[in-house]
């Protein structure tokens, strides 16, 4: 009876061991640097809202949104970078972001009264179509006078936070290459991503909104698929994964689930676009739906295969 009780006090510290080193094993591999992944999202963001509102159709409500958030993203990336492992010229381009996006925020603002041209027409339009069709008399959209927001503005801080992601693809060691190709693909991959479910729902806010600015946005996440898909393959990617010359941690599962992370993400992005080809309103709505679920695989994409190429 002795004998086998401490068979099974064994049995339990083995089991409390092997627990313990798959903890350590995990804590060992995800050391992701999150400093540069927030410099990516917020410069990816700020630089696909300048896609989306170049036509000045998109309301200013919109560039808002999307400025205060990316704007808190950066002040993030600065903060953890200080925090953390600081990298001078990344910490620098994160709080000139922030700056950026600030300044475009302020100036949008200052000149919300002047509207949005591309949306003021777009509504005459529609008020003369809707007259013609049921003899109602036309709502003309009033104008205001003095300059309205110019969309260029956006570009200043995108551009100040690809000399960040340099500094820090070039911290990260390895091939430069494909470090560089790592930084910039993951910024536009995790931007577009993004803007695209949140520009999904500006349709709930803006219901005229021609649906080709949320086309347009799922289109460019498709072309940006296989550049993050094959930065993170390059070596040392994610194939040292699967042959076991690096180790997850978890038996090589990790690299599996990134897998179906990357499979999954383009194909929402094709019944996504499969969707928006529907002339019904609803599709938009459909549409939404699907890059939430986007959002999930393209993040895992992403943040999967950095957390385990880092360890």
């Amino acid at each position: 009876m002795t004998a086998t009780i401490c068979g099974f006090l064994s049995d339990d510290s083995l089991e409390v061991r092997t627990a313990s080193l798959h903890l350590r094993n995990l804590r060992s591999v995800i050391r992701l640097d999150a400093a540069t992944v927030l410099l990516q999202w917020s410069a990816g963001g700020l630089l696909f809202l300048w896609f989306t509102t170049r036509r000045r159709e998109v309301g200013v409500g919109y560039g808002w949104l999307l400025r205060g958030n990316y704007l808190l993203l950066a002040v993030g990336a600065a903060a953890l970078g200080f925090h953390f492992d600081v990298v001078p010229v990344r910490e620098a381009a994160s709080i000139a972001v922030a700056v950026g996006a600030l300044f475009a925020l302020v100036m949008s603002i200052v000149r919300r009264k002047a509207g949005v041209s591309g949306q003021t027409d777009e509504h005459d339009r529609r008020s003369a179509r809707v007259a013609e069709m049921t003899g109602i008399e036309r709502e003309v959209a009033t104008r205001t006078e003095g300059p309205e927001f110019d969309p260029r503005l956006d570009l200043i801080a995108p551009a100040l936070g690809a000399v960040g992601l340099v500094a820090a693809a070039l911290d990260a060691g390895g091939n430069p290459a494909v470090s560089l190709l790592r930084a910039f693909a993951g910024a536009a991959f995790l931007g577009a991503v993004s803007d695209a479910m949140l520009l999904g729902h500006w349709y709930l806010v803006q219901p005229g909104l021609p649906r080709r600015h949320l086309n347009e946005l799922v289109k460019v996440l498709g072309w940006v698929w296989p550049f993050e898909i094959i930065s993170l393959l390059l070596p040392t990617g994610m194939v040292s994964v699967w042959n076991g010359s690096i180790d997850d941690g978890w038996s090589g599962q990790l690299g599996w689930f990134w897998a179906a992370c990357a499979v999954g993400t383009i194909v929402l992005v094709w019944v996504t676009r499969a969707a928006l080809r529907e002339r019904y309103y609803s599709a938009v709505m459909a549409a939404t739906g699907l890059l939430y679920l986007a959002i999930l695989t393209a993040f895992g994409t992403d943040l999967v295969a950095r957390a385990v190429l880092s360890g």
